[in-house]
Order: C-alpha cells, then structure tokens, then sequence
C-alpha cells in the first residue's frame, strides 16, 4: 500500500480528478542585475535627458541621429531643423524618440551614450572606434582624420546599428 497514493485511503477520491500538485512556493527578491557594461538591465540605452542636450544642437539634427533616425537628421542638418520650426516641435518629441529609440536598441557592453558622445567631440580621431573596440578602424581613423570626414559621416549615421549589432 502506497501511503502517497489517495486512492488508497480516501474513500471519496474520484479517480478521474487530475492528480494534486503541490502549490509553487513564492521565488524570494532578488535586485535587478547589472548587464553587459554595467548597466541595469531596465536602464535605457538612449537617456532623454541626453537627447535635450543633443537637442541644442538639434537645428543640426544631432538628436535624431543619436535617436537612431538618420534619414530626418539629414534633413534637418540640410534645412536648419526645417527653419527652425521642427526644431521647436521636437523639443515636445524627445520623450517619445527616447522611448522608441530603448525599445529598438538592446543593452550592449558598449553604451551608446558615452559611443555618442565620442563620437561627437572626437569622432575624427576614431576615439569612439577605439572604444567600441575596433582596433584596427580607430587607428585608420587616428592617421586620416576620420578617413577624410567621410567615415565620420558614415558613424554618424550608423553608429546605433553598429553598437546593436556588436552583441
């Protein structure tokens, strides 16, 4: 006789109820680890706060570049923030880049904010590359000054699927 066995000892066990599972016990709290580069792993990888100041600059378009929007931060290179008047708009526009801007690109060891802003001040010396850990290209960069601007350019542009595509 099984002493496990409900059939056994209870005279009222139906046989076609599903056998009794023990209920879960609740999983102790454990904080939120820190991910590849020390950060949270629900920290954004695109800060708003980064965005205003990369909006001051933004009748250049730095801000949709940094959120990961080339094609308009073009146009507002070319058009002064379209005369001024996105540039303006925008300024209400940030939070919701930012928020798309942490749901399109994922943690990685690199941040993409100390990548930017590399980038941005030393871009033509390939500091950013160097940081980014591409050795070689960092050092191309360092004897031809950003290969003439251009790779610069092309950082600018690429820089966020650069670092998303790392991991």
């Amino acid at each position: 006789m099984n002493p496990h066995d409900d059939s056994q000892q209870n005279p009222y066990f139906d046989q076609s109820d599903p056998p009794r599972q023990r209920a879960a016990s609740p999983k102790p709290y454990t904080p939120p680890s820190a991910g590849p580069g020390g950060m949270l792993a629900g920290e954004p990888t695109h800060p708003t706060v980064v965005g205003y100041l990369f909006w001051i600059f933004g009748f250049l378009g730095a801000h949709r570049f940094y959120f990961g929007k080339p094609l308009t931060g073009a146009i507002w290179f070319f058009t002064g923030g379209l005369l001024l008047i996105g540039w303006i708009v925008d300024l209400f526009l940030i939070p919701a880049m930012a928020d798309e801007a942490n749901r399109r690109y994922p943690v990685r060891t690199t941040d993409y904010t100390v990548a930017w802003l590399l980038l941005t001040f030393l871009g033509v010396f390939g500091v950013h590359r160097f940081y980014m850990g591409k050795i070689w290209t960092g050092v191309l960069y360092l004897l031809t000054g950003g290969l003439l601007g251009i790779g610069v350019i092309y950082d600018i542009c690429t820089l966020n699927t650069q670092i998303a595509v790392e991991g």
